[in-house]
């Protein structure tokens, strides 16, 4: 199990909290978390975005250089 420290709103507080064993196959990296204090369970999401695309309309044309 690993251990974090978050602010618990149940014990109106910092407290470590712990990942249960995970039945999803997750283990360490787990997203749900419990509070060893109270029981108060968290779900951790994660997003990923895409990079934005520059819009090219509009922009001139970089001259190529060529080598002497």
């Amino acid at each position: 199990m690993s251990d974090r420290e978050l602010h618990c709103d149940a014990c109106e507080g910092v407290q470590p909290f712990e990942a249960p064993p995970c039945v999803d196959g997750h283990d360490v990296d787990c997203p749900e978390l419990v509070c060893t204090g109270c029981g108060a369970a968290v779900l951790i999401a994660t997003f990923a975005f895409q990079a934005p695309r520059l819009d090219r309309r509009g922009r001139r044309p970089v001259p190529h250089r060529r080598a002497a």
